[in-house]
C-alpha cells in the first residue's frame, strides 16, 4: 500500500479522534484542503442495511440546494418532438437509434444519459457498456421518463444520485470546496435529510451507523450523528 504524502500526513495531524459538528467539520476540511484545484467535498454514510436483500436497497436522487460546482454534460435518447425538448433544456446530445449505436461503438463523451420509456429496448442492450460508468437510465433515478426537459434541467442545476454500495455504504459529492461552509453545509444536510427519508421499511436496528466527510485529496473526518436530529 503507498505511503500517504507529505501534505496528507500534515493534513491528517490537524484532525482530532472525535466527531466534529458539520460545520466544524466543513472548516476544518477547507483549511486542510491542498490541491491546487478546487477539491470536491463527500459525504460517506454507513448504514445499518444488507443491500444483497432488495428490500434493504437504499437508491434515490436529489437536486442540490447550490449545485454540485459540475458542468454537467447531458445526452437524450429519444424521438420526435421529445428530440426537440430535450434540446430546448440544454442536452447537448440527443439522438434516437444512431445515438443507441454511437454508444454502442464506444461514444462515451457525457455525464448523464436520459431517455424515453419508449426506446428502452434499444438502450437496454448498452447495459454491459454504460453499466460498470453508473450511466445507465433508471426511472427510479428519473432519467427513463417523458419529462425529458426536467430531467436535463434537475441534471444541470444539480441533481445528485445516492445510491448504497455492496459494504453498506452511500457515497456522495456535495460541492465543491469554493463553495464555502454555509453552502456545503445546506447540501451536505439536504443529502443526509434525502437518505434518512430512503430509510427502507425492511431496515432493522440503527439506520445511520457513521457519518464521514471528506476532500478529494483530504483525510476524511468524522461527522456527529447529531446533524441528523437538526
Amino acid at each position: 500500500m503507498a505511503k500517504p504524502g507529505k501534505k496528507y500526513r500534515a493534513a491528517a495531524s490537524k484532525i482530532e479522534d472525535r466527531p466534529y459538528e458539520l460545520k466544524d467539520a466543513l472548516s476544518t476540511i477547507s483549511s486542510n484542503a491542498f490541491a491546487k484545484f478546487d477539491e470536491t467535498v463527500e459525504v460517506h454514510m454507513k448504514l445499518g442495511v444488507d443491500p444483497r436483500h432488495a428490500d434493504q436497497m437504499v437508491r434515490g436522487t436529489i437536486v442540490l440546494p447550490h449545485g454540485t460546482g459540475k458542468t454537467m454534460k447531458v445526452a437524450v435518447i429519444a424521438g420526435g418532438e421529445k428530440i426537440k425538448e430535450a434540446e430546448a433544456a440544454g442536452a447537448e446530445i440527443v439522438g434516437g437509434d444512431e445515438l443507441v449505436e454511437r454508444i454502442a461503438g464506444g461514444f462515451l463523451d457525457f455525464d448523464a444519459l436520459v431517455a424515453t420509456p419508449d426506446m428502452m429496448k434499444g438502450v437496454g442492450r448498452l447495459g454491459k457498456v454504460l453499466g460498470p460508468r453508473g450511466l445507465m437510465p433508471n426511472p427510479k433515478t428519473g432519467t427513463v421518463t417523458l419529462n425529458v426537459a426536467q430531467a436535463v434541467k434537475e441534471i444541470k442545476a444539480g441533481k445528485v444520485e445516492y445510491r448504497v454500495d455492496k459494504t453498506g455504504i452511500i457515497h456522495a459529492p456535495v460541492g465543491k470546496i469554493s463553495f464555502g461552509i454555509d453552502k456545503l453545509a445546506e447540501n451536505a444536510k439536504a443529502l443526509m435529510d434525502a437518505v434518512q427519508k430512503a430509510k427502507p421499511s425492511a431496515a432493522k436496528g440503527k439506520y445511520v451507523k457513521a457519518i464521514h466527510m471528506a476532500s478529494t485529496m483530504g483525510p476524511s473526518i468524522t461527522v456527529s450523528l447529531s446533524v441528523l436530529e437538526k
